[in-house]
């Protein structure tokens, strides 16, 4: 395992679109919480309505406890920049021939699909590690309550979602090994299509949406007011369990047609 790890660094180390990329991500996610948060500033304390804020919408979301489920939200939101960096990355490998000489210098093909997985898994866990940083930070600078643990589950959630997220990126990048053309249908599946058929199966197919591939985690982390008002406002609250489980299933499903896909491909 080290030594697939370090046949990505040394492939990434000079690769300055992936440094660029990867510096713009974890400010992102940074400048994406910062601008919620200073909204909530805005509601609950410049406003001067604390109290009325508070008693409508309950307490700010980037305080004690709460922030851990909001910062796993928005930052939610931006996993398509490390899916972005995923595909990249392994097109081109496909783009200069370098997954074939890798395999003509020794690395079987199931250890050089395994090096991508990995790095799949570093990228999730920064992401995640970042997001417990930012959810850190606004968590002290709300003072509303004192540091804890209590919704931390959350992050678990954004790493799971984070890996399927990034893994059907590198399955987009095998299965059409051209950079332009993995981007362009894992950004439209990912932001326009799948929420297209979530919405039409949720209304004419009694929520069965939620089951959609990507829609499964995303389900996982929403952010705190929306669950709250979605279990006054829809008619059936979704079963957590049921979706985690077939969040599981999908990705282990990626992970087999990733693998499979490349063992029996074309060099």
């Amino acid at each position: 395992m080290g030594q697939l790890l370090a046949l990505e660094w040394m492939k990434l180390k000079n690769y300055r679109a992936f440094w660029i990329l990867f510096c713009i991500y974890l400010a992102t996610i940074f400048g994406a919480n910062y601008i919620i948060y200073r909204i909530q500033v805005y509601i609950y304390d410049e406003r001067q309505a604390k109290g009325i804020a508070a008693m409508v919408l309950g307490n700010p979301p980037y305080s004690f406890p709460t922030v851990w489920q909001a910062a796993a939200h928005v930052s939610s939101w931006l996993l398509f920049i490390p899916g972005l960096i995923m595909i990249l990355t392994v097109t081109n490998e496909y783009s200069f021939k370098t997954h074939r000489q890798n395999v003509i210098d020794g690395l079987t093909r199931r250890q050089f699909i395994t090096s991508k997985i990995l790095f799949a898994a570093v990228l999730a866990v920064i992401s995640t590690v970042t997001v417990v940083i930012t959810a850190t930070i606004f968590g002290f600078m709300s003072g509303d309550a004192s540091f804890s643990f209590e919704g931390f589950s959350y992050i678990g959630y954004y790493l799971f979602q984070a890996m399927s997220y990034i893994m059907v990126a590198l399955l987009m990048g095998v299965l059409f090994k051209r950079g332009a053309l993995a981007i362009g249908v894992f950004f439209a599946y990912s932001t326009v299509l799948e929420q297209i058929l979530v919405m039409v199966l949720n209304k004419f197919a009694n929520y069965t949406g939620r089951y959609l591939p990507l829609e499964t985690t995303d389900i996982m982390v929403p952010f705190p007011y929306i669950q709250g008002l979605a279990k006054k406002l829809l008619a059936t609250e979704p079963n957590y369990t049921a979706v985690f489980i077939t969040s599981v299933v999908y990705l282990a499903a990626y992970l087999f047609i990733t693998i499979k896909k490349f063992q029996t491909d074309d060099m």
